[in-house]
């Protein structure tokens, strides 16, 4: 974090920085199934994904959740975060560039700390939006 983040001045309407990931490959998908235990063959067999409907292979949606995650706790320590929601309105498939993106909707003291309301989204190099979410985190004044 090399700007200091500062309750009194953020103002709603504000960005926080973005996060773009590198274009997401089928080893990230290997890997990502491994660790999160999520083995459907949806993210991983191209013939098993276009037998359930779909094109080929498609990205697992807590993969999109885990880089909007990311895109705060690159602003802000994990520590900060006090709540972090989201609801998944597309696919990604391997090779999408994925943007995460953040923006201030409100600001609250509350509790003795000062809590600002995030509205966030990751979208896809075409501009689809992939992932809707929200998250409240604690910064200092």
């Amino acid at each position: 974090m090399s700007k200091k983040i500062d309750f009194e001045t953020l103002k709603i309407g504000d960005s926080i920085p973005e996060l773009v990931k590198e274009p997401i490959t089928r080893t990230q998908l290997a890997l990502f199934a491994g660790a999160s235990g999520d083995h459907n063959p949806i993210h991983l067999d191209d013939a098993e994904a276009q037998a359930g409907g779909l094109d080929g292979v498609i990205a697992h949606g807590m993969l999109n959740m885990a880089f909007l995650g990311q895109v705060l706790t690159e602003w802000l320590p994990q520590r900060a975060v006090r709540s972090f929601s989201t609801r998944f309105a597309a696919m990604a498939y391997p090779g999408d560039v994925i943007t995460c993106k953040g923006v201030v909707s409100g600001k609250v003291k509350e509790k003795g700390e000062n809590l600002l309301e995030l509205d966030l989204l990751a979208e896809n190099q075409n501009g689809e939006i992939l992932l809707k979410g929200n998250a409240t985190v604690a910064v200092k004044s």
